[in-house]
Protein backbone atom coordinates (compact mmCIF):
# COMPACT_ATOMS: atom_id res chain seq x y z
CA UNK A 1 0.00 0.00 0.00
CA UNK A 2 2.82 2.59 0.93
CA UNK A 3 4.51 1.66 -2.39
CA UNK A 4 1.12 2.41 -4.52
CA UNK A 5 1.33 5.93 -2.36
CA UNK A 6 4.93 6.55 -3.33
CA UNK A 7 4.29 6.10 -6.60
CA UNK A 8 1.08 8.84 -7.06
CA UNK A 9 3.72 11.14 -5.23
CA UNK A 10 6.63 10.05 -7.39
CA UNK A 11 6.45 13.98 -8.70
CA UNK A 12 6.29 15.45 -5.30
CA UNK A 13 10.56 15.21 -4.27
CA UNK A 14 9.46 15.50 -0.58
CA UNK A 15 6.55 13.26 -0.17
CA UNK A 16 8.81 11.07 -2.38
CA UNK A 17 11.30 11.27 0.47
CA UNK A 18 8.79 10.29 3.37
CA UNK A 19 7.23 7.68 1.70
CA UNK A 20 10.45 5.98 0.56
CA UNK A 21 12.02 6.10 3.83
CA UNK A 22 8.79 5.06 5.79
CA UNK A 23 8.98 1.54 3.18
CA UNK A 24 12.40 0.76 4.23
CA UNK A 25 11.96 1.56 8.03
CA UNK A 26 9.35 -0.88 8.04
CA UNK A 27 11.20 -3.60 5.60
CA UNK A 28 14.06 -2.86 7.83
CA UNK A 29 12.35 -3.82 11.29
CA UNK A 30 10.81 -6.85 10.12
CA UNK A 31 13.66 -8.17 9.31
CA UNK A 32 15.80 -6.81 12.15
CA UNK A 33 13.11 -8.17 14.54
CA UNK A 34 13.32 -12.01 13.50
CA UNK A 35 17.07 -11.80 13.22
CA UNK A 36 17.93 -10.61 16.79
CA UNK A 37 15.76 -13.40 17.87
CA UNK A 38 17.57 -15.97 15.81
CA UNK A 39 20.94 -14.45 16.45
CA UNK A 40 20.44 -15.01 20.43
CA UNK A 41 18.98 -18.33 19.77
CA UNK A 42 21.80 -19.86 17.80
CA UNK A 43 24.67 -19.58 20.56
CA UNK A 44 22.92 -21.97 22.37
CA UNK A 45 21.12 -25.05 22.21
CA UNK A 46 18.43 -24.66 25.37
CA UNK A 47 17.93 -21.69 27.68
CA UNK A 48 15.95 -20.53 30.61
CA UNK A 49 15.20 -17.35 32.51
CA UNK A 50 13.94 -17.24 36.24
CA UNK A 51 12.80 -14.23 38.44
CA UNK A 52 14.11 -15.51 41.69
CA UNK A 53 11.97 -13.56 43.67
CA UNK A 54 8.61 -14.89 41.91
CA UNK A 55 9.56 -18.25 40.56
CA UNK A 56 8.15 -17.19 37.28
CA UNK A 57 9.84 -18.11 34.23
CA UNK A 58 10.45 -15.21 31.93
CA UNK A 59 12.08 -17.12 29.15
CA UNK A 60 12.55 -20.47 28.05
CA UNK A 61 13.77 -22.28 25.00
CA UNK A 62 13.88 -26.12 24.78
CA UNK A 63 14.06 -25.87 28.51
CA UNK A 64 13.16 -29.51 28.87
CA UNK A 65 15.04 -30.82 26.17
CA UNK A 66 17.99 -33.62 27.60
CA UNK A 67 21.23 -32.63 27.68
CA UNK A 68 24.92 -33.21 28.74
CA UNK A 69 25.34 -31.11 32.38
CA UNK A 70 28.47 -31.97 32.04
CA UNK A 71 30.87 -29.69 35.36
CA UNK A 72 26.92 -28.05 36.13
CA UNK A 73 26.78 -31.85 37.99
CA UNK A 74 29.26 -30.34 40.51
CA UNK A 75 26.32 -27.91 41.85
CA UNK A 76 24.17 -31.07 42.75
CA UNK A 77 27.70 -32.53 44.45
CA UNK A 78 28.16 -29.49 46.43
CA UNK A 79 24.32 -29.31 47.15
CA UNK A 80 24.39 -32.99 48.90
CA UNK A 81 27.93 -32.11 50.73
CA UNK A 82 26.16 -28.78 52.01
CA UNK A 83 23.62 -31.34 53.71
CA UNK A 84 26.19 -33.23 55.47
CA UNK A 85 27.76 -29.94 57.11
CA UNK A 86 24.58 -28.52 57.84
CA UNK A 87 24.09 -31.49 59.92
CA UNK A 88 27.46 -31.64 61.77
CA UNK A 89 28.42 -34.51 60.01
CA UNK A 90 31.15 -33.05 57.82
CA UNK A 91 32.87 -29.85 58.75
CA UNK A 92 35.02 -27.55 56.72
CA UNK A 93 38.10 -29.05 58.32
CA UNK A 94 37.22 -32.31 57.77
CA UNK A 95 39.83 -34.02 55.71
CA UNK A 96 38.95 -36.21 53.18
CA UNK A 97 40.71 -39.54 51.58
CA UNK A 98 42.04 -39.45 47.76
CA UNK A 99 41.86 -43.15 46.24
CA UNK A 100 43.41 -44.01 43.38
CA UNK A 101 39.87 -43.97 41.41
CA UNK A 102 39.58 -39.87 42.36
CA UNK A 103 43.01 -39.73 41.55
CA UNK A 104 42.72 -41.38 38.18
CA UNK A 105 39.96 -38.70 37.06
CA UNK A 106 40.46 -37.51 33.52
CA UNK A 107 41.84 -33.51 33.50
CA UNK A 108 40.58 -30.71 34.34
CA UNK A 109 41.89 -31.34 38.14
CA UNK A 110 44.08 -30.65 40.98
CA UNK A 111 46.42 -33.51 40.97
CA UNK A 112 45.99 -34.96 43.99
CA UNK A 113 47.49 -37.89 45.01
CA UNK A 114 46.77 -41.39 45.91
CA UNK A 115 46.81 -41.57 50.09
CA UNK A 116 46.83 -37.95 50.71
CA UNK A 117 43.92 -36.00 51.64
CA UNK A 118 42.39 -33.07 51.34
CA UNK A 119 40.28 -30.53 53.47
CA UNK A 120 36.42 -30.15 52.53
CA UNK A 121 37.05 -26.38 52.37
CA UNK A 122 39.54 -26.91 50.08
CA UNK A 123 37.70 -29.59 48.05
CA UNK A 124 34.34 -27.15 47.70
CA UNK A 125 36.79 -24.26 46.27
CA UNK A 126 38.51 -26.52 43.89
CA UNK A 127 35.09 -27.75 42.36
CA UNK A 128 33.59 -24.05 42.07
CA UNK A 129 36.88 -22.48 40.36
CA UNK A 130 39.09 -25.35 38.96
CA UNK A 131 35.87 -27.47 38.67
CA UNK A 132 38.45 -30.25 39.75
CA UNK A 133 37.22 -33.75 38.79
CA UNK A 134 39.36 -35.32 41.60
CA UNK A 135 38.10 -33.55 44.04
CA UNK A 136 34.49 -34.12 43.06
CA UNK A 137 35.30 -37.87 42.88
CA UNK A 138 36.78 -37.46 46.49
CA UNK A 139 33.98 -35.86 48.05
CA UNK A 140 31.54 -38.82 46.50
CA UNK A 141 33.62 -41.73 48.07
CA UNK A 142 33.66 -40.16 51.08
CA UNK A 143 30.24 -39.52 51.52
CA UNK A 144 29.11 -42.69 49.76
CA UNK A 145 31.93 -44.93 49.60
CA UNK A 146 31.88 -45.24 45.88
CA UNK A 147 30.81 -42.93 43.05
CA UNK A 148 28.38 -44.80 41.37
CA UNK A 149 26.64 -44.68 44.90
CA UNK A 150 27.01 -41.45 45.00
CA UNK A 151 25.43 -41.12 41.70
CA UNK A 152 22.33 -42.75 42.97
CA UNK A 153 22.19 -40.53 45.68
CA UNK A 154 22.43 -37.47 43.75
CA UNK A 155 19.87 -38.42 41.33
CA UNK A 156 17.29 -39.58 44.72
CA UNK A 157 18.37 -35.89 45.51
CA UNK A 158 17.41 -35.00 42.74
CA UNK A 159 13.94 -36.50 42.76
CA UNK A 160 12.73 -35.06 45.90
CA UNK A 161 13.64 -31.54 44.65
CA UNK A 162 11.44 -31.32 41.69
CA UNK A 163 14.11 -32.49 38.96
CA UNK A 164 12.00 -35.08 37.13
CA UNK A 165 14.71 -35.07 34.16
CA UNK A 166 17.59 -35.09 35.28
CA UNK A 167 19.91 -38.53 36.05
CA UNK A 168 23.39 -38.34 37.71
CA UNK A 169 25.56 -41.51 37.41
CA UNK A 170 29.18 -39.48 38.77
CA UNK A 171 30.19 -37.02 41.04
CA UNK A 172 32.17 -34.49 38.37
CA UNK A 173 29.90 -34.12 34.97
CA UNK A 174 32.81 -36.06 32.84
CA UNK A 175 31.59 -37.61 29.75
CA UNK A 176 28.18 -40.75 30.54
CA UNK A 177 25.28 -40.96 28.07
CA UNK A 178 23.23 -41.50 30.99
CA UNK A 179 24.01 -38.55 33.16
CA UNK A 180 21.67 -36.23 31.42
CA UNK A 181 19.36 -32.93 32.76
CA UNK A 182 17.62 -30.02 31.18
CA UNK A 183 17.38 -26.31 31.57
CA UNK A 184 14.70 -26.08 33.94
CA UNK A 185 15.93 -28.63 35.91
CA UNK A 186 19.27 -26.99 36.48
CA UNK A 187 17.61 -23.62 37.22
CA UNK A 188 15.21 -25.68 39.96
CA UNK A 189 18.89 -26.66 41.75
CA UNK A 190 20.03 -23.43 41.46
CA UNK A 191 17.46 -22.23 43.43
CA UNK A 192 17.58 -24.54 46.25
CA UNK A 193 20.89 -24.30 46.65
CA UNK A 194 20.83 -20.53 47.24
CA UNK A 195 17.90 -21.11 49.20
CA UNK A 196 18.25 -24.46 51.28
CA UNK A 197 22.11 -23.45 51.94
CA UNK A 198 22.75 -19.10 51.66
CA UNK A 199 25.41 -20.01 54.49
CA UNK A 200 27.34 -21.88 51.86
CA UNK A 201 25.69 -20.40 48.85
CA UNK A 202 28.27 -17.86 49.16
CA UNK A 203 31.58 -19.31 48.08
CA UNK A 204 30.26 -19.18 44.25
CA UNK A 205 31.70 -16.27 44.32
CA UNK A 206 35.02 -16.89 44.83
CA UNK A 207 36.71 -15.37 41.95
CA UNK A 208 40.44 -16.80 42.83
CA UNK A 209 41.39 -20.48 44.88
CA UNK A 210 44.98 -21.02 46.16
CA UNK A 211 45.84 -24.60 46.87
CA UNK A 212 49.84 -25.64 47.57
CA UNK A 213 51.51 -22.57 45.65
CA UNK A 214 48.94 -22.70 42.89
CA UNK A 215 46.55 -19.75 42.13
CA UNK A 216 43.06 -20.86 39.84
CA UNK A 217 40.62 -18.43 38.31
CA UNK A 218 37.22 -19.25 38.47
CA UNK A 219 36.13 -20.22 34.96
CA UNK A 220 33.00 -17.81 35.44
CA UNK A 221 33.59 -15.28 33.49
CA UNK A 222 30.36 -13.25 34.41
CA UNK A 223 31.53 -12.77 37.85
CA UNK A 224 34.74 -10.62 36.39
CA UNK A 225 32.91 -8.60 33.86
CA UNK A 226 28.44 -8.49 34.59
CA UNK A 227 27.20 -6.35 37.27
CA UNK A 228 25.73 -8.59 40.11
CA UNK A 229 26.81 -11.61 39.21
CA UNK A 230 27.25 -13.81 42.44
CA UNK A 231 27.60 -17.24 40.99
CA UNK A 232 27.45 -20.15 40.20
CA UNK A 233 29.27 -22.26 37.76
CA UNK A 234 30.25 -23.14 34.40
CA UNK A 235 30.32 -26.99 32.45
CA UNK A 236 31.90 -28.27 29.67
CA UNK A 237 32.27 -31.11 27.27
CA UNK A 238 32.34 -32.07 23.69
CA UNK A 239 28.82 -33.96 24.06
CA UNK A 240 27.40 -31.35 26.01
CA UNK A 241 29.05 -28.13 24.35
CA UNK A 242 29.48 -24.70 27.03
CA UNK A 243 27.02 -24.42 29.43
CA UNK A 244 26.35 -22.29 32.34
CA UNK A 245 24.33 -21.36 35.54
CA UNK A 246 24.29 -18.37 36.47
CA UNK A 247 22.91 -15.68 39.18
CA UNK A 248 22.66 -12.03 39.08
CA UNK A 249 21.47 -9.49 41.57
CA UNK A 250 20.42 -5.90 41.65
CA UNK A 251 18.91 -4.00 44.24
CA UNK A 252 16.28 -5.62 45.20
CA UNK A 253 15.77 -7.39 41.28
CA UNK A 254 17.41 -11.25 41.39
CA UNK A 255 17.32 -13.32 38.04
CA UNK A 256 18.58 -16.73 37.31
CA UNK A 257 19.49 -18.92 34.32
CA UNK A 258 20.42 -21.35 32.43
CA UNK A 259 22.16 -21.41 29.22
CA UNK A 260 23.43 -25.28 27.82
CA UNK A 261 25.27 -26.22 24.66
CA UNK A 262 27.18 -23.35 23.71
CA UNK A 263 29.12 -23.57 20.65
CA UNK A 264 32.36 -21.67 22.72
CA UNK A 265 32.67 -19.91 25.81
CA UNK A 266 32.21 -16.50 24.49
CA UNK A 267 28.94 -17.20 22.90
CA UNK A 268 27.42 -18.87 25.94
CA UNK A 269 28.43 -16.55 28.16
CA UNK A 270 27.38 -13.74 25.18
CA UNK A 271 23.80 -15.03 25.00
CA UNK A 272 23.50 -15.69 29.15
CA UNK A 273 24.29 -11.56 29.52
CA UNK A 274 21.81 -11.06 26.32
CA UNK A 275 19.05 -13.12 27.87
CA UNK A 276 19.59 -11.36 31.32
CA UNK A 277 19.66 -7.74 29.63
CA UNK A 278 16.57 -8.72 27.54
CA UNK A 279 14.42 -9.77 30.46
CA UNK A 280 15.86 -7.70 33.77
CA UNK A 281 12.69 -5.24 32.96
CA UNK A 282 10.28 -8.03 33.74
CA UNK A 283 11.88 -8.87 36.67
CA UNK A 284 9.88 -8.15 40.31
CA UNK A 285 11.69 -5.98 42.72
CA UNK A 286 9.12 -7.41 45.31
CA UNK A 287 10.55 -10.04 47.73
CA UNK A 288 9.60 -13.23 47.85
CA UNK A 289 7.08 -14.01 50.30
CA UNK A 290 8.57 -15.63 53.90
CA UNK A 291 6.02 -18.67 53.53
CA UNK A 292 7.04 -19.55 50.14
CA UNK A 293 10.93 -20.38 51.02
CA UNK A 294 10.92 -20.39 54.82
CA UNK A 295 11.05 -24.11 54.80
CA UNK A 296 13.82 -24.20 52.04
CA UNK A 297 15.69 -21.77 54.52
CA UNK A 298 15.13 -24.34 57.55
CA UNK A 299 16.93 -27.12 55.07
CA UNK A 300 16.60 -30.62 55.54
CA UNK A 301 16.97 -31.77 59.21
CA UNK A 302 19.15 -34.72 58.48
CA UNK A 303 21.21 -35.15 55.19
CA UNK A 304 20.44 -37.94 52.70
CA UNK A 305 21.48 -41.26 53.98
CA UNK A 306 24.18 -42.81 51.69
CA UNK A 307 23.15 -45.83 50.10
CA UNK A 308 24.67 -49.57 50.87
CA UNK A 309 27.86 -50.57 49.97
CA UNK A 310 27.50 -51.25 46.15
CA UNK A 311 27.87 -55.02 45.04
CA UNK A 312 28.44 -56.26 41.71
CA UNK A 313 24.44 -55.88 40.01
CA UNK A 314 22.75 -58.63 38.70
CA UNK A 315 20.88 -57.85 35.88
CA UNK A 316 18.61 -60.09 33.22
CA UNK A 317 17.36 -58.70 29.97
CA UNK A 318 13.31 -58.02 29.96
CA UNK A 319 12.27 -61.31 28.57
CA UNK A 320 14.90 -63.38 30.94
CA UNK A 321 12.70 -63.41 34.16
CA UNK A 322 9.78 -65.58 33.93
CA UNK A 323 6.26 -64.26 35.35
CA UNK A 324 5.93 -64.57 39.07
CA UNK A 325 3.39 -62.92 41.51
CA UNK A 326 4.64 -59.73 42.26
CA UNK A 327 4.39 -56.52 45.02
CA UNK A 328 4.15 -53.38 43.36
CA UNK A 329 5.93 -50.65 45.01
CA UNK A 330 6.07 -46.77 42.99
CA UNK A 331 9.71 -45.65 42.46
CA UNK A 332 10.22 -42.58 44.63
CA UNK A 333 11.72 -40.70 41.46
CA UNK A 334 8.58 -40.44 39.81
CA UNK A 335 6.34 -39.72 42.90
CA UNK A 336 5.47 -36.58 43.68
CA UNK A 337 6.83 -34.85 46.90
CA UNK A 338 5.22 -34.21 50.03
CA UNK A 339 2.91 -31.17 49.55
CA UNK A 340 4.58 -29.60 52.65
CA UNK A 341 8.02 -30.38 51.03
CA UNK A 342 10.90 -27.20 50.81
CA UNK A 343 10.69 -26.88 47.26
CA UNK A 344 7.02 -26.87 46.52
CA UNK A 345 6.71 -23.18 45.20
CA UNK A 346 10.15 -23.72 43.00
CA UNK A 347 8.71 -26.60 41.60
CA UNK A 348 5.19 -25.03 40.83
CA UNK A 349 6.38 -22.42 39.21
CA UNK A 350 9.16 -23.44 37.20
CA UNK A 351 7.42 -26.71 36.09
CA UNK A 352 6.09 -26.53 32.64
CA UNK A 353 2.45 -28.28 31.79
CA UNK A 354 2.16 -31.60 31.29
CA UNK A 355 -0.72 -33.77 29.97
CA UNK A 356 -2.65 -35.83 32.69
CA UNK A 357 -1.10 -39.21 33.09
CA UNK A 358 -2.92 -41.90 31.04
CA UNK A 359 -3.45 -45.27 32.60
CA UNK A 360 -2.05 -46.22 36.00
CA UNK A 361 -0.56 -49.22 37.82
CA UNK A 362 -3.38 -51.51 37.02
CA UNK A 363 -3.01 -50.88 33.21
CA UNK A 364 -3.91 -54.10 31.52
CA UNK A 365 -0.77 -54.15 29.74
CA UNK A 366 2.91 -53.47 31.25
CA UNK A 367 6.54 -52.91 29.15
CA UNK A 368 9.21 -54.59 31.00
CA UNK A 369 12.39 -53.02 30.43
CA UNK A 370 14.36 -55.11 33.00
CA UNK A 371 14.73 -57.27 36.24
CA UNK A 372 17.47 -56.99 38.90
CA UNK A 373 18.76 -57.91 42.62
CA UNK A 374 19.08 -54.78 43.71
CA UNK A 375 15.91 -51.80 43.47
CA UNK A 376 18.15 -49.35 42.82
CA UNK A 377 19.33 -50.48 39.73
CA UNK A 378 15.97 -50.88 39.07
CA UNK A 379 15.14 -47.56 39.64
CA UNK A 380 18.13 -46.58 37.63
CA UNK A 381 16.93 -48.48 34.47
CA UNK A 382 13.58 -47.01 34.74
CA UNK A 383 15.13 -43.49 34.97
CA UNK A 384 17.83 -44.25 31.91
CA UNK A 385 15.02 -45.78 29.88
CA UNK A 386 12.82 -42.49 30.73
CA UNK A 387 15.37 -40.20 29.68
CA UNK A 388 15.90 -42.09 26.67
CA UNK A 389 12.22 -42.02 25.32
CA UNK A 390 10.59 -39.34 27.27
CA UNK A 391 7.96 -38.55 24.67
CA UNK A 392 7.57 -42.30 24.06
CA UNK A 393 6.62 -43.12 27.60
CA UNK A 394 5.00 -39.93 28.16
CA UNK A 395 2.03 -40.34 31.05
CA UNK A 396 3.19 -43.92 31.25
CA UNK A 397 3.57 -45.01 35.12
CA UNK A 398 6.70 -46.49 36.29
CA UNK A 399 7.51 -48.73 38.87
CA UNK A 400 9.37 -51.99 39.98
CA UNK A 401 7.68 -55.18 40.58
CA UNK A 402 9.25 -57.75 43.57
CA UNK A 403 9.52 -61.57 43.26
CA UNK A 404 11.27 -64.12 44.92
CA UNK A 405 13.56 -67.13 42.93
CA UNK A 406 14.28 -69.10 45.18
CA UNK A 407 15.95 -67.48 48.04
CA UNK A 408 16.80 -63.99 46.20
CA UNK A 409 14.65 -61.18 45.49
CA UNK A 410 14.40 -59.29 42.31
CA UNK A 411 13.19 -56.35 41.09
CA UNK A 412 11.45 -55.89 37.93
CA UNK A 413 11.61 -52.55 35.75
CA UNK A 414 8.42 -51.51 34.18
CA UNK A 415 6.21 -48.58 33.01
CA UNK A 416 2.22 -49.44 33.25
CA UNK A 417 -1.00 -48.28 31.39
CA UNK A 418 -0.72 -49.73 27.88
CA UNK A 419 -3.47 -51.67 25.60
CA UNK A 420 -1.74 -54.64 24.14
CA UNK A 421 -1.15 -53.51 20.99
CA UNK A 422 0.72 -49.83 22.45
CA UNK A 423 2.85 -51.88 24.51
CA UNK A 424 3.97 -53.66 21.47
CA UNK A 425 4.71 -50.85 19.42
CA UNK A 426 5.97 -49.49 22.46
CA UNK A 427 8.77 -51.83 23.07
CA UNK A 428 9.19 -52.11 19.23
CA UNK A 429 10.18 -48.20 19.18
CA UNK A 430 12.18 -49.15 22.55
CA UNK A 431 14.16 -51.54 20.41
CA UNK A 432 14.79 -49.27 17.93
CA UNK A 433 16.70 -47.14 20.37
CA UNK A 434 18.47 -50.44 21.70
CA UNK A 435 16.75 -50.46 24.79
CA UNK A 436 15.79 -54.49 25.44
CA UNK A 437 11.99 -54.71 26.34
CA UNK A 438 9.07 -56.75 26.77
CA UNK A 439 5.15 -56.55 26.44
CA UNK A 440 2.88 -58.53 28.90
CA UNK A 441 -0.17 -58.79 30.55
CA UNK A 442 -0.06 -56.89 34.00
CA UNK A 443 -0.77 -60.23 36.33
Amino acid sequence: MFVEVCKRSFWAPWRRVMCLSLVLLIAFGAVLAPIGEATADSRVKAAIIVDANTNNVLYSDDADVLRSPASLTKIMTLYVLFAYMRAGKVTYDTAFKVTPHAAGQAPTKLGLKPGSTIKVQDAIKALVTKSANDAAAVIAENLAGTEPNFGRLMTQTARNLGMKNTTFRNASGLPNDEQLTTARDMAILAMHIMRDYPQYYEVFETKYFTYKGRRYRNHNRLLFGYRGTDGIKTGYTRASGFNLTASVKRGDKHLVGVVLGGSTGARRDAAMRALFDQHWSKASSSKPKATSFIASLLGPPEPPAPPPPSRKPVYALASAIPAAPSRVMPVPAIEQGDKSSPGDTVRASLSPNRPTPRGGYDGSYHVQVGAFTSQSDAQNRLGMVQQRATRLLDGHLAFTATFMRGSTEWYRARFAGFSKNDAQSTCEALKRLRLECIAMAAE
